[in-house]
């Protein structure tokens, strides 16, 4: 089964996404470096402790953003069967540098 994204998340819902992703990474003990958010998908780049579990991370991410946004924006969410996808990607930074990291993340609202 193919599923579409659709392009949910701009305005306020956008702007009460972002400030529930800051909030829940500073629960987690995690820093958001780097986050912008696109009609239909998220980058984020977060700090975390070497003791957390990515998968984990995006659970409580995920999982408190669909909750809270279905709640306080139920007419255009509540009609997706579900808010996020169960997939996400993650990677480590590695030999990249934050900044260069950073600025990819920037530049994906301006491609």
């Amino acid at each position: 089964m193919l599923r579409r994204r659709r392009k949910v998340l701009k305005g306020a819902i956008a702007e009460r996404l972002k400030e529930l992703i800051y909030q829940v990474a500073q629960e987690i003990e995690c820093k958001v470096l780097a986050l912008e958010i696109m009609d239909d998908h998220v980058h984020l780049f977060l700090n975390s402790p070497p003791t957390m579990a990515p998968s984990d991370i995006m659970f409580k991410i995920k999982g408190r953003s669909a909750h809270q946004l279905r709640k306080e924006f139920p007419d255009p969410l509540m009609k997706m069967p579900s808010m996020w996808t169960r997939s996400y990607f993650c990677s480590t930074a590695g030999n990249v540098s934050s900044s260069t990291i950073e600025r990819y993340i920037a530049n994906q609202k301006s491609r």
